[in-house]
This record gives C-alpha cells, sequence and structure tokens, in this order.
C-alpha cells in the first residue's frame, strides 16, 4: 500500500477489531478443560497480532518525514486541484482490472477463523478436523490436567551420588518441595563438588527446566512466563551475589598438590587419574608399580596430565577454578528457576499425583478402557439454545421467600396448605443420625423408609411395630432390655420373625419350615 496514511488507518481499524474479537472469545462459557484451552490459546492468538498491529503503527508514526510528504501530496498546490486524487483512483481501477479474480476480505476471514468455533468444517460425515490443541499434549499430559515427568524421573535415579532411587510418587512429592524452598536439597554433596554439577546433572536439570518453561507456556498462554522467568534470573543474580542461595554457598580455593593440579578437598594424581583423601595414602602410592608405569607412560606420552574435570593442565588453575564456579553458578541458576516454574504449578503436581494414585488402583482392563475412551467435545453453543436457556432460567427463577415445599406443578404449595400439615413443626429421629423429618405425616412415614432401618440395624434391634415412636438410641436399647426382661424373645430371633409359606399356602416361620422340609413332609 502506497499511501502511509491510509496504512495507518487500516492498522487502527484492525487493532479495534482484534479488540472486540478478543472481547467475544474470552465471555465465551468454557465447560471443559480442552475448550478453555482452546479458548486461551485463541486469545493469545488475537493478542499477537495486536502486538504486531501496534508495532507496526509505532513504526508508521517515527516516520515523521514520509507523513508529511504524504499529507503534502494529497492537499494539492490549490484548494481544487483534484489531480493527485484522480491520479490515484486511477491507479486503483488499473490495478483491480490487472487482478479481477483477487479474494477481498482476507482480513475478515482470518478474524472469522479466530473467532467462530465452527470456521474451517466441511460437509461430509466422513472429516474429521485435527485438534491443534491436543497436538500440543502427550496422552499423559491429558491437555494440561497433568504433568508428564517420567522421563525426568529415570533420569533423576541415574544420577550419581543418589542415596535412594526413589518411586515416580516419592519423585513428585520431591518436586513438591518447591512450595517452601529449592528443589532437589536431598541431592548429597560430593568431595571437591557442588550440587548437580557433573554432566548427566546438568544435561537432568536443563531438561527439567525445559520441559516445565515448554508445558507452562502451553498450559497458560495468556500469562507473561517469559517475563516471569527473566525477573526470577535477577532475583536470582542479586541472592547469588549476596550468596543467599540456599545450599550453593560460593566456592572455596582448592588445594594444589605435589603435581600441580589443583582439586577443593583431597589431593589429585593425574598420572594414575585418582583422587586421595589424605596425604599419607598418597605418598604411600608413590611407589607402587601402578603409579611408577602410569608415570613413565604419561612421560612418554606428549598428552599433557589433566585434571578431573578432563581439562589440560597447560591452562592455569585459576581459569580451572573459573570454569568450575561457573557451572556451579549455572546448576543453581537452573535449580532457582525450576523451583519459581513449579511454585506456579503446584495446583497441576498435586493433580498429578492423585491421578497417578487413581491409576494405581485400576485394573488392567479398566486402564485400556480408560486409554481407549475419548472425551466427548463440548457442544457448540447457537443462539436458539442460547434464548431458550434464558427463558428456562427465568422460568425457574420462582418467588419463594418462606421457603415453602413445592406441589406436583412445580411451585410453592399455599401457605394454609403448609400449615394445615403441620410442614412447619420439626421432629427430629436421633436413630437416623439426627435427621429433620418437617410434619406429622413425613415422620410417621419414616419409620418404615431404609434410613431409619438402618439405623436400627446398627443398634443391632429389630425395626417392629414394638419400636415405632421411638426416636433416641437410649429409649430404644431401654425398651429392647424390658421386652427381654419380659419374656418376649421372639422378636430377637431371625429365625421366628420371618415367614414363609409353601404351595399349599400355609404360612411357617424360617425354622418350622426348614425342619419340615428337612423331613420332606412339604
Amino acid at each position: 500500500m502506497d499511501s502511509i496514511i491510509e496504512a495507518q488507518r487500516q492498522n487502527h481499524e484492525e487493532i479495534e477489531r482484534f479488540e472486540r474479537a478478543l472481547a467475544t472469545v474470552l465471555s465465551k462459557p468454557q465447560s471443559t478443560q480442552h475448550a478453555k484451552l482452546a479458548n486461551e490459546h485463541k486469545a493469545s492468538l488475537i493478542l499477537d497480532r495486536i502486538t504486531s498491529r501496534a508495532h507496526t503503527l509505532h513504526n508508521f508514526y517515527q516516520d515523521e518525514a514520509t507523513r508529511k510528504a504524504e499529507i503534502e501530496a494529497i492537499s494539492g498546490s490549490k484548494p481544487d486541484d483534484l489531480s493527485e486524487f484522480y491520479s490515484r483512483l486511477g491507479k486503483i481501477k488499473e490495478y483491480h482490472h490487472k487482478y479481477p479474480d483477487q479474494v477481498v476480505g482476507g482480513f475478515e476471514l482470518e478474524l472469522a477463523a479466530l473467532v467462530d468455533n465452527n470456521a474451517g468444517e466441511v460437509d461430509g460425515d466422513d472429516y474429521e478436523e485435527e485438534d491443534p490443541i491436543s497436538l500440543l499434549f502427550s496422552g499423559e499430559e491429558a491437555y494440561g490436567r497433568y504433568l508428564d515427568l517420567y522421563v525426568h524421573h529415570t533420569g533423576y535415579n541415574n544420577l550419581r551420588n543418589i542415596n535412594k532411587r526413589l518411586t515416580y510418587l516419592q519423585y513428585l512429592d520431591a518436586l513438591a518441595t518447591a512450595e517452601f524452598g529449592l528443589v532437589h536439597q536431598e541431592v548429597p554433596k560430593k568431595r571437591g563438588t557442588r550440587r548437580i554439577t557433573k554432566s548427566n546433572q546438568i544435561h537432568y536439570i536443563v531438561a527439567l527446566h525445559a520441559y516445565l518453561l515448554s508445558f507452562s507456556k502451553k498450559t497458560q498462554p495468556l500469562v507473561d512466563v517469559t517475563g516471569q522467568q527473566k525477573q526470577a534470573e535477577v532475583e536470582f543474580d542479586s541472592l547469588w551475589a549476596g550468596g543467599k542461595v540456599i545450599g550453593w554457598a560460593e566456592p572455596k580455593s582448592g588445594k594444589i598438590n605435589g603435581s600441580g593440579t589443583g582439586e577443593s578437598e583431597g589431593i589429585w594424581c593425574s598420572a594414575c587419574q585418582k583422587n586421595y583423601s589424605k596425604q599419607t595414602v598418597y605418598d604411600a602410592h608413590l611407589t607402587s608399580k601402578k603409579h611408577v608405569k602410569a608415570t613413565s607412560r604419561q612421560a612418554s606420552s606428549e598428552a599433557p596430565p589433566t585434571y578431573p574435570n578432563g581439562l589440560s593442565a597447560d591452562v592455569p588453575y585459576s581459569q580451572h577454578q573459573s570454569i568450575k564456579d561457573s557451572r556451579i553458578r549455572t546448576s543453581a541458576q537452573l535449580t532457582f528457576l525450576v523451583t519459581s516454574l513449579l511454585a506456579s504449578l503446584m495446583t497441576t503436581l498435586t493433580e498429578t499425583k492423585s491421578n497417578v494414585e487413581r491409576r494405581f488402583s485400576l485394573t488392567a482392563k479398566e486402564r485400556e478402557a480408560e486409554l481407549i475412551e475419548k472425551p466427548a467435545p463440548a457442544p457448540t453453543p447457537t443462539a436458539n439454545a442460547d434464548e431458550n436457556a434464558n427463558e428456562e432460567e427465568e422460568e425457574e427463577r420462582i418467588y419463594n421467600p418462606l421457603k415453602l415445599p413445592l406441589g406436583w406443578d412445580g411451585k410453592p404449595i399455599p401457605y394454609w396448605l403448609y400449615k394445615l400439615h403441620g410442614l412447619g413443626v420439626e421432629y427430629r429421629c436421633e436413630i437416623c443420625s439426627d435427621h429433620v423429618y418437617m410434619g406429622r405425616k413425613n415422620f410417621d412415614r419414616h419409620f418404615q423408609e431404609s434410613r431409619h432401618a438402618f439405623g436400627m440395624r446398627a443398634l443391632g434391634l429389630p425395626n417392629t411395630k414394638h419400636f415405632h415412636e421411638i426416636t433416641r438410641i437410649e429409649d430404644a436399647l431401654t425398651l429392647a432390655e424390658k421386652l427381654k426382661r419380659e419374656g418376649k424373645q421372639e422378636i430377637f430371633s431371625q429365625e421366628t420373625m420371618e415367614e414363609l409359606e409353601d404351595d399349599e399356602g400355609n404360612v411357617y416361620n424360617r425354622k418350622t419350615y426348614e425342619d419340615l422340609k428337612k423331613q420332606g413332609l412339604i
């Protein structure tokens, strides 16, 4: 586009329409995790486009010379000079004559694809649109609901100097300590080194940080995760400069052995490639055959002796120490950043642990069925559906300040009927776990219901007519003792309580029926 004024106007219009589209997307109700995440990713795409347009506008406004020349050109030398107008009109006609089939409204299609849920659908039953959100997560992550840390759990267990190999649940508990301080404080120190300074340990913490950073960006597209990481780096720099990073104190200068090599603790023999903790042990091994052969081999070879970290002895020790210190600082910084990411993902980490515990209780068939089962897509709301829902909500809003019971038509019963049946009187039954029954009719009926029968069975008493109107546990037990003293043992005998009928219609209790049946009389 030749006109900078028109370019500015178009960018202003697109920014305004993108802002309206963003409000539309964020105002949509989302019922599932997948729909909510897809909505947030759409909003993130719209925000990226708004940022791009705003940056372009800023550059346009900075170009004052071009704007001034454009304004002078369209103003003309005279008030009624329209030559520039007709010149530009001719160029527009020529362009459309040259490209008659050009699609008009490309911005409209882009906006519709971002806002509409049904954009891009194709008629036909066999067509299934690919879900872009599902491609971002693994099956274990379940659209960002859980963390997939199995690979990192294996890497953690393969680290050196680990006293105990953790299970997956124990590993999740170890990561959950990020809520209170730096993670992996349980990793033991090794002589002359710091925590997580070996190559495989650095690779582990780098991989863990990369995964958590990627997961945070995918599950929180509207959050500036990169900015939060930069703030965490600034905070770490201030803590490191003051030596306040817990478990990562400033390194001390090491000792230099007789061979000229440096170590923070012990004595390193470059010929044997071995570290000795005591001077006496080091002196004793100098006369051994292995050390003599290693020394002669090192003298005959052209390669200079090496340090434990694999660097040449030609390099000064101060440079070795600075390289080691930089590794320590990098490891400490990554651990600090991982802790900050885990603190923001603490809810997800807790849900991950609950999901793992739940899956441990499932059988193999249940796990297979869970993998095959796909979540049903959320129904797309339509205008008619929204109107019907609003009408139903209005119908459901019934004025009932006295909280009267509802009748057969779903409306509160009249107040005089409520008083007539005594529904305002409360009857409490201690046997039914202090359940309250409103009205005498409901109270009388509940003695034959399952709730009261279960309470009587829990007390070891039969739910017979003798205990009708008894609501207190103490009264029921007292009545049972009284009936037992009066000789009415039949109420406690299950055999005499249950009655059975034979083929001829004769009624017997269970004990008599079984005796006659054993004798073959019935």
